[in-house]
């Protein structure tokens, strides 16, 4: 079925880095959960109607405020697709992640509402009537919330689009909440006692639970989670397999919406090659990342002297006892200055944000190590921190 509506509905489906074809994407999404979810709101209603059931009419109007939902992914979708303007030079894109929030806000609101209708059902309760009609409702409810999950998901990480993935574990959520409605309902059959309100504050329990872990997931992501480590990786590789690179570090990445990221990154060059030829190495690398993966990379060229075998012995040295101390630290941009009485190494060294020791005991460490090789070795070190 998922195929079948992409191909009715989105032309050039597979080119989900075109903006208009994830507009696309997302308004499919959008208006099949608006449709669905109205119809399935109309339906609870008139169940709960029937069947007295406190838990089934607040299922219903969940799915009301579900419909509601993809009305605020539809319209984050659309405007996240906007291009880059004077006051907005990166795009809109966090837009998508905001409407996501906003989805999120949505379903805590219809999580309490839930709970204070399943306490007022506890303290006055109202008897279950069972009906099968009633039943077959919700039992089809259930199967149409499970398609709508795996259609958002499928959908979504097509586009790596976040309200979609919000939309999707809240249709899980749902269909979790709309299977204890239906408890109620088989328990009125076989049963005088009223467990309705006790359910009804199971399914607020599903529904806020949702509606963290969507806030969660969002709230990660407009405050700058760290990106994904085999992007990482993808990055990193692409860099170091051209000409002349022998390393890279400082490699930070800005994420602005889906298929809105930006880079920097620090490439170690050896200072002996002609400095228009590094350059040309450094544009090609940039150019091969924009067009094969989409990410705008600023790469700053840092020369290294790889051709003198003090140096090279001394950088050697210098990573072998900063492994010595922590095996997650590393070294880079080392460079060497001789005198009549002391040699300084300057080196930066990266530091993971979990890291235990303060800057000055890891530096008091090196040089405790480095005075006992040598002591006219002096350091010059600075600090800098992963951002992934």
């Amino acid at each position: 079925m998922t195929e079948l509506l992409v191909k009715l509905f989105i032309r050039d489906s597979e080119n989900t880095k075109d903006a208009s074809v994830r507009t696309a994407y997302g308004t499919l999404g959008s208006a099949t959960g608006i449709i669905l979810n109205l119809l399935l709101a109309a339906f609870k209603y008139i169940a709960g109607m029937i069947s007295g059931s406190i838990s089934v009419t607040a299922d219903a109007i969940n799915n009301l405020s579900d419909a509601g939902s993809s009305i605020v992914s539809l319209a984050g979708v659309k405007l996240s697709a906007k291009p880059a303007d004077k006051g907005h030079p990166y795009g809109h894109g966090r837009l998508e992640y905001i409407s996501a929030l906003a989805v999120a806000v949505l379903v805590f609101l219809m999580g309490f509402e839930l709970l204070k209708s399943s306490v007022d059902k506890i303290t006055n309760p109202v008897p279950v009537k069972f009906n099968w009609l009633v039943l077959i409702i919700l039992i089809v409810s259930i199967s149409a919330k499970l398609w709508l999950g795996i259609f958002n998901r499928k959908l979504g990480k097509r586009i790596n689009s976040a309200p979609m993935m919000a939309v999707m574990k809240d249709s899980f959520s749902d269909c979790l909440a709309t299977g204890v409605a239906a408890l109620s309902i088989i328990v009125s059959a076989f049963s005088d006692i009223n467990i309705d309100g006790f359910l009804g504050l199971i399914v607020a329990g599903f529904i806020l639970f949702t509606g963290f872990n969507i806030s969660k997931d969002t709230l990660g992501v407009l405050l700058g989670n760290p990106p994904d480590k085999e992007y990482v990786e993808l990055i990193e590789n692409k860099i170091m397999s051209y000409e002349h690179i022998v390393g890279v570090h400082d490699l930070i990445i800005h994420d602005y919406g889906p298929q809105r990221r930006f880079a920097s990154a620090h490439a170690e060059i050896p200072s002996n090659i002609d400095i228009m030829e590094a350059h040309d190495v450094i544009d090609l690398i940039e150019r091969d990342i924009m067009n094969e993966m989409g990410l705008l990379i600023s790469i700053h060229m840092d020369p290294i002297i790889v051709d003198d075998d003090r140096i090279n012995a001394l950088r050697q040295m210098t990573a072998d006892v900063v492994k010595e101390i922590d095996e997650t630290l590393s070294i880079h941009d080392f460079r060497v200055v001789e005198g009549p009485t002391h040699t300084n190494l300057i080196f930066d060294i990266l530091l993971p944000h979990n890291h235990k020791d303060s800057h000055e005991e890891i530096i008091n460490q090196i040089n405790e190590k480095l005075s006992k090789i040598d002591e006219r070795f002096f350091t010059v070190i600075t600090i800098d921190h992963s951002f992934h």
